[in-house]
């Protein structure tokens, strides 16, 4: 039996002897590249907080003291040490979610997965415990630097500073990346930080101590990097950032030195204010291809040798591939195109771009506000900004997308990707909101291309308007095989058509498959059916609301929340024009589908075409 076999709960893990803590940490990283190589997930940022994750267990008693863990994808080992040791399903359908849960554990306490939040939850907590008289249970929130670009983070720096006796300690997991490596001025100090405690603090360290002059403070060795740092003296005044916002700071702290983070994290709750810990890490610690990996694949993986690091099977072309390299073709002729990124470069599909025209692609870092509000004020100085976000994220920049660029008229493309169910990655990753918010923007128009063509068609069509926000969303994975219109009807794309049709049946997006093996279903039962797709779903087409009044029954199937959809768009446009037309919409329900496959979450919700098929026959059986 192994050590790790031995941990069920931090109170094992705090039992065991400090000399075979080491030992511990290489079982963990061997048990990491061999689970997560089987099953995909992330796995470079968990083998950086091995050591660190630790000694989080043995200073403070969870779950009587929260451990909030920014951007939960760092959470494997946290998960290894309060009881969870089978990763066989991890991300797969009843397996361990890919972030933190509270359905699987009392371990874990926020979820959402989404950066830059975790100061403020755990600022809410330690507030709402010192005001129950609770002020000896502490909080912890560990945030890395790439999260502490978002706004949100410094929203809350701003708040905890003037809590001088809240019992929070904030680790700073520090390994000069996100996705990629953080950009901007805080990453630029907080490598001054890295570089400053060095010989010269030593010398003064030791010319005080053979003084006698009393010291607190320690040497630690950083054996990543192979030279001596001191840590900050935890009393003496101090300059830096975080100490002129008046919160305690300790480090650089080795993040591979148990022994030392635990001497830091101690005295760090010993303090009795906020106190920041920051700690240096090396992401993908232990595992040679992860270290090799200058372009961040071993952040997140899917199946893999772990032997070389490299994927069992090569995948086909994605969404994102699509999008990628029409961008790079625009880029060539328009030089007034800009692109945007919020700390995920390649993940969507921007680094093409970015190796052709390096002067016009911008990292904001994990902001996507600020992303968006920049962008307004890149269309009002003559540039078409387009920003390329994950679908989920949109979320967080909704008020500068409806204030900022709709109001101001601005023209700025929008560019979702991982749109629709994702799947895997969980309830707060899916795209399922980002059709219903964008429908109340007045003057936006919203694109859902059902294939590779379509997104670059569609993606040209978008930087062509200057006048108003543009859309265009695509989901996750293997793009869609191109599915050629038999006509044109105005603005739609008819894909099926029959004499005299009965059903008008509306594909949004990546839906058109499911569409037109639904009107096989309908014709199969003497159901006459045509299939179309609008291309642009908002506004909705006056084409589109035409063709429905020349129908008895209109479907609308979606991949995005159904209540308020594509499908109640269309909803209220039939009953402005008086449409006589029965509305059917199928979607995504008001719930947070669990972690799944895409397949499987869409068979969750009733989005497959046996499902639509057989529900819709049955209502027009009714109907008649």
């Amino acid at each position: 039996m192994g050590l790790l076999d031995t941990i069920s709960s931090p109170r094992d893990l705090q039992r065991l002897p400090t000399d075979r803590l080491d030992d511990l940490a290489g079982e963990i990283r061997e048990f990491l590249v061999d689970s997560v190589s089987r099953t995909g997930g992330h796995l470079g940022p968990n083998l950086g907080v091995v050591e660190l994750t630790i000694a989080l267990h043995r200073v403070f008693d969870s779950p009587r003291e929260s451990i909030v863990f920014d951007t939960g994808h760092q959470s494997y080992v946290h998960k290894l040490l309060t009881g969870r040791h089978d990763f066989s399903k991890l991300k797969k359908q009843g397996g361990l979610s890919g972030y933190p849960s509270r359905a699987e554990s009392e371990h874990d306490v926020v979820e959402s997965s989404h950066a830059s939040s975790s100061l403020s939850w755990a600022e809410g907590i330690a507030k709402g415990r010192v005001i129950a008289g609770e002020r000896q249970r502490h909080t912890v929130a560990v945030i890395g630097d790439g999260a502490l670009t978002g706004g949100m983070a410094w929203e809350a720096l701003n708040n905890i500073a003037v809590e001088r006796d809240l019992p929070l300690v904030i680790v700073v997991n520090d390994n000069e990346r996100s996705y990629a490596p953080t950009i901007g001025g805080l990453a630029d100090h907080l490598a001054a930080l890295r570089t400053t405690r060095s010989y010269e603090r030593m010398l003064d360290w030791g010319k005080h101590a053979l003084q006698g002059t009393p010291v607190v403070g320690e040497l630690v060795y950083d054996t990543m990097h192979g030279v001596k740092k001191g840590i900050k003296d935890i009393v003496a005044p101090q300059q830096g950032m975080f100490e002129d916002l008046g919160i305690k700071y300790l480090g650089p702290v080795d993040g591979h030195d148990e022994p030392a983070l635990e001497q830091a994290l101690r005295r760090a709750r010993a303090y009795g204010g906020p106190c920041i810990v920051h700690v240096i890490t090396q992401k993908g610690r232990g595992y040679q291809p992860a270290l090799d990996d200058t372009a961040d694949h071993m952040h997140g993986i899917g199946k893999i040798n772990p032997e070389t690091g490299l994927p069992f099977e090569v995948s086909g072309r994605i969404w994102t591939d699509e999008f990628n390299d029409e961008l790079v073709r625009l880029g060539a002729e328009r030089p007034d195109l800009v692109a945007i990124t919020a700390a995920m470069m390649i993940p969507v599909g921007l680094d093409g771009f970015a190796a052709a025209y390096p002067e016009r692609v911008i990292d904001v870092g994990i902001a996507e506000q600020h992303a968006v509000t920049m962008a307004s004020g890149l269309a009002y100085a003559g540039m078409h900004p387009v920003v390329a976000i994950y679908a989920t994220f949109l979320n967080r920049a909704f008020d500068q997308m409806l204030m900022d660029a709709a109001l101001h008229k601005a023209g700025v493309t929008f560019v979702l990707d991982r749109a629709g169910i994702t799947g895997s990655d969980g309830p707060s990753h899916n795209g399922m909101w980002d059709m219903s918010i964008c429908s109340i923007v007045p003057g936006l128009r919203l694109a859902a291309p059902r294939d590779g063509e379509q997104v670059k068609a569609l993606l040209r069509e978008a930087v062509d308007v200057d006048d108003a926000p543009t859309v265009v969303r695509f989901p996750k994975g293997d793009v869609a095989d191109p599915i050629e219109a038999m006509r044109t009807d105005g603005t739609l794309d008819v894909l099926h058509d029959a004499e005299a049709p009965e059903v008008l049946v509306v594909g949004v997006g990546a839906m058109c498959p499911t569409a037109l093996q639904v009107a096989e279903k309908l014709e199969a039962q003497g159901h006459s059916a045509m299939v179309v797709d609008p291309r642009w779903v908002l506004p909705v087409s006056p084409d589109l609301v035409r063709l429905a009044g020349t129908v008895r029954h209109v479907v609308v199937i979606e991949d995005n929340l159904v209540t308020s959809g594509i499908g109640a768009a269309v909803s209220h446009a039939l009953q402005e024009a008086r449409v006589a037309a029965r509305l059917h919409t199928f979607g995504v329900p008001k719930v947070f589908p669990d972690h799944a496959s895409r397949g499987q979450v869409l068979e969750a919700v009733g989005l497959t075409p046996d499902v639509v098929g057989t529900e819709l026959i049955a209502r027009l059986t009714t109907a008649e």
